[in-house]
């Protein structure tokens, strides 16, 4: 076993610490992967404090990994030592159910497994993440980072970014297009840069009219501040496709109404539950969906994408003796707009 430095939380309730994990031996159709850097997730928050429950522990989160290939297995054909590469939400899946066979590894029908978090296929050790100076892998679930990419703010293209990638590319979105983004935090802003690469007229939706000027340095076309009711009035039918990136309670019977007839309304974010009313679906043959991440193909899709047309994450680096304060200020919302660990900190105390 690999005895790798780490930080955890050993309960839900403590701060994050110094901690050691063992990694495996890297097996035939193992990659062995030296973390340079692994960005912070929300949901690293929520289950490092076990608010949806299930978290085990102890846990060391982490889930959009940057990193160089260190050492083989022996029947590994895809990588050689030196690549970078890169590793996202899960590390395996069942790989024999249709969403499997299909490359949707993300909704493998017998659970995938997850990067951290979750158990080995054999239900006996858990998984550990990317808060951490290294992490075994097969090679099947590996990323390539193509050449030339800034890898800290790469990294959390792993999770934000096919997170909204995904949703954009599967519902058609393309030149000429009316996107809406609703919340521009980690996962917004991934949109509103995504969105805008694929030729789309984008807009941005959020309840602080203070991210204006941000928005539109990111490249959104237009703003509107939520908080006066009289928005959803004057911009009903306006769009064909909103992605809402929002995690607290919130009516989208209101987002429904901004749909032209026939649009989508794509949910990413996780809050409680929300209020809906059939009225807005039916009355405009509007569309009502979700979306969780992405396969191997497309993330690594998304990737080529993202370096033809030099998109990348905006990212404050700090150093994993940080981590405790990032989390609150994640919370707070005072990030702009993704935090990325620089995980050669860990080796420094």
């Amino acid at each position: 076993m690999l005895k790798t430095p780490a930080y955890a939380a050993l309960t839900a309730k403590a701060a994050l610490v110094p901690f050691s994990v063992e990694r495996r031996e890297p097996g035939p159709h193992d990659v062995l992967i030296d973390i340079r850097y692994c960005g912070i997730c929300h949901s690293d928050v929520h289950q490092a404090r076990d608010e949806w429950g299930r978290s085990i522990f102890p846990m060391v989160p982490g889930h959009e990994i940057v990193g160089t290939v260190a050492r083989l297995g022996d029947k590994v054909t895809q990588w050689q030592a030196g690549d970078t590469v890169g590793v996202g939400c899960f590390v395996d899946s069942c790989r024999m159910c249709e969403a499997c066979r299909d490359g949707e590894e993300q909704f493998c029908e017998q659970g995938a497994t997850f990067t951290y978090n979750s158990y080995e296929r054999d239900g006996k050790p858990p998984t550990y993440g990317g808060y951490s100076t290294r992490i075994v892998v097969d090679e099947n679930y590996v990323l390539r980072i193509p050449d030339g990419m800034p890898l800290e703010r790469v990294a959390p293209l792993l999770c934000a970014g096919i997170t909204t990638y995904s949703p954009l590319r599967h519902f058609g979105v393309h030149a000429g297009s009316r996107v809406a983004v609703v919340g521009l935090g980690g996962l917004g802003h991934m949109a509103v840069k995504l969105a805008k690469a694929m030729g789309a007229h984008v807009t941005v939706l959020s309840h602080s009219p203070g991210k204006r000027q941000d928005a539109l340095r990111l490249g959104a076309d237009d703003f509107i501040a939520t908080r006066d009711a009289e928005v959803f009035t004057q911009h009903a039918k306006r769009f064909d496709f909103i992605l809402d990136t929002v995690s607290a309670r919130h009516d989208y019977n209101a987002y429904l109404g901004l749909l032209r007839r026939g649009g989508t309304l794509v949910l990413v974010g996780l809050p409680e539950a929300s209020p809906l009313s059939a009225g807005p679906l039916i009355m405009g043959r509007r569309q009502l969906a979700g979306s969780l991440i992405g396969g191997i193909r497309e993330t690594q899709e998304m990737l080529e994408f993202c370096a033809a047309h030099e998109v990348a994450a905006d990212v404050e680096l700090i150093p994993i003796q940080r981590i405790n304060e990032a989390y609150d200020r994640l919370v707070r919302g005072e990030v702009r707009y993704r935090f990325v660990i620089d995980i050669a900190t860990l080796n420094r105390g």
